[in-house]
């Protein structure tokens, strides 16, 4: 039992850590962290589209983070480490931020979301879904989806397979709430791939 609670403190630390992380790099168009232990410590490694951003001047940024991560969350001796993220036009995490971006400097949340679509199917996605909820206009809050391609929505696929991200937009008629997942795996082909493999071998 003393095992389970100490992995849930770990895994509920570890949330708290991202949403900090999320809230300090939202210019650096910050995607994810991955949290390990080594014999040395903590290792985090950020994930980010402009990973400059994340380091500072001299290095000056990561430092502060590493001395608040060490004393606010206890961490064993942090090491942070930034890695740029390979294909940001397909991380549902920077795409959501984008949006969110788009839509506080006015542009029609439509227009964003077809064009946000168009350019992740063009960076070989397989398919797509950004939902907007909130106060775009008017009085009434509503709740819009724009879908293109094929997209896993439950079971284990979607968990290991599609990336999922989150953003809040402040407009002047309230809070708008962005979702974004994106497949970029196309199972069939995989599987496919794979039974020619499986076929070859037995010959």
């Amino acid at each position: 039992m003393a095992k389970e609670i100490k992995f849930i403190r770990e895994g509920i630390r570890s949330v708290f850590i991202e949403e900090y992380l999320k809230n300090q790099f939202q210019r650096a168009d910050y995607s994810h962290i991955e949290v390990s232990k080594t014999p040395l410590g903590t290792r985090i490694l950020i994930f980010a589209n402009r990973p400059g951003i994340v380091i500072g001047r001299g290095g000056e940024k990561i430092k502060a983070i590493t001395e608040y991560l060490r004393d606010h969350f206890k961490l064993d001796n942090p090491q942070l480490d930034v890695k740029e993220v390979d294909n940001p036009d397909t991380d549902a995490q920077i795409i959501a931020r984008q949006i969110a971006s788009s839509l506080e400097r006015g542009l029609n949340y439509k227009r964003v979301a077809n064009m946000t679509i168009k350019r992740v199917m063009d960076s070989g996605a397989v398919g797509i879904q950004i939902r907007v909820s909130g106060k775009m206009s008017g009085e009434k809050s509503r709740t819009d989806k724009f879908m293109q391609g094929y997209l896993q929505h439950s079971g284990d696929t979607a968990d290991k397979l599609v990336s999922k991200g989150k953003a809040e937009a402040l407009l002047k008629p309230g809070k708008v709430g962005i979702q974004v997942k994106i497949m970029t795996v196309n199972i069939e082909q995989e599987m496919k791939q794979a039974k020619e493999t499986e076929e070859k071998k037995a010959e």
